[in-house]
């Protein structure tokens, strides 16, 4: 097996995602970049109409267009109160024309849906779909989720998205109140991040013996 690190590309520039997946990833011997180092690749869209769907596209764009393993993922929120939304339009939940979706917005589109909604039917959680695509086409997809309720109001400045109305119970506080080390433990990008690295040494061993990548 070659000595040389595998370039793994983060198919992301959302600054947040970055940090929490080159955190979940940095042990796995492998160089990670995020798509900021690579200007070329453009935005890539998100087309797909389910979690999976969006992570293969973004990694399967691209390991193409970098010539690298790429890794994506795409994650959301599902509220059973409004039957499983905002899902995959959680980034962008409250776009209007001429008036973009901010985390800001999302949560307060999110809040005034369920403002008659009672406690005990705010359950909801977060869902994460982690795939991994080589340069070729092979691709590598797990999934998981963080089970919780959804805040009357928003606490805690950490994280990013929907964080600050999502109750952890493991915790008993909100995501947004959590550190970095106590979210990544338990999270659903952990979950599925955990579930991709169990299965990533064959399938590095695979595109090696294929030749999909060095």
């Amino acid at each position: 097996m070659s000595n040389v690190k595998t370039t793994i590309v983060l198919a992301t520039r959302n600054a947040g995602k970055v940090r929490e997946l080159h955190a979940l990833l940095e042990d796995m011997d492998c160089r990670v970049l995020g798509l900021d180092a690579f200007p070329e690749v453009g935005d890539i869209p998100e087309t797909g109409t389910t979690f999976e769907e969006n992570a293969l596209i973004k990694a399967k764009t691209a390991a193409m267009l970098t010539g690298h393993i790429a890794v994506a993922d795409d994650s959301g929120l599902a509220v059973d109160a409004l039957h499983g939304a905002p899902g995959v339009y959680s980034a962008r939940f409250s776009d209007r024309p001429g008036y973009p979706a901010t985390d800001a917005a999302n949560i307060a589109k999110l809040l005034d849906l369920l403002r008659d909604v009672p406690q005990e039917r705010r359950t909801a959680r977060f869902i994460c779909a982690a795939a991994a695509a080589t340069p070729d086409g092979m691709t590598l997809v797990r999934r998981g989720q963080w089970e919780g309720a959804i805040a009357a109001r928003p606490r805690g400045t950490n994280g990013f998205g929907y964080d600050p109305v999502f109750v952890a119970p493991e915790y008993g506080r909100h995501a947004a109140e959590l550190d970095a080390v106590q979210k990544n433990a338990v999270s659903h990008r952990r979950k599925a991040f955990a579930a991709l690295r169990e299965a990533w040494p064959e399938f590095l061993q695979t595109a090696r013996r294929q030749g999909a990548i060095a």
